[in-house]
């Protein structure tokens, strides 16, 4: 279904995988970016990436519950973080690193960009996941 792979001839990276593998035949769910926004539409965290990444994460986790998948079951994600400064992208990873996305690992893309969509927005992620079949859970 699903196989991560950490190429040995490359340098290690520390909670991702180079590449993820989905067999053929596997149902895949594209979601879309996962934004710091409450169920009212209000930003969560206004100026604080950790804390919209906190909430980026907990919604990314409902996206997948609504399409019968789970964070262990993510093969690849874009992190986007509006800041050019190294520092600040590495604690929006710490986020990241210390959510359930970590298990797999996935594979990921963390970039800094300028803006983001939504006024305020500092932190969104986009992800495609495995859906698995319920039918082999039970087998």
């Amino acid at each position: 279904m699903l196989k991560r792979v950490t190429v040995p001839t490359l340098f290690k990276p520390p909670t991702y995988s180079h590449a993820s593998v989905v067999e053929a035949g596997t149902r895949l769910a594209f979601l879309a970016g996962s934004v710091p926004l409450n169920a009212d539409g209000e930003l969560v965290g206004p100026g604080d990436p950790v804390r919209q990444a906190e909430r980026v994460i907990a919604n990314l986790g409902e996206q997948l519950r609504a399409v019968g998948s789970d964070f262990e079951h993510v093969a690849y994600t874009d992190v986007y973080v509006v800041s050019s400064d190294p520092a600040v992208l590495s604690e929006v990873w710490d986020v990241v690193e210390a959510s359930l996305l970590s298990v797999g690992p996935h594979s990921s893309t963390l970039l800094g960009v300028s803006c983001l969509g939504y006024t305020g927005q500092l932190v969104e992620i986009t992800a495609t996941a495995v859906v698995p079949d319920p039918a082999s859970d039970q087998a």
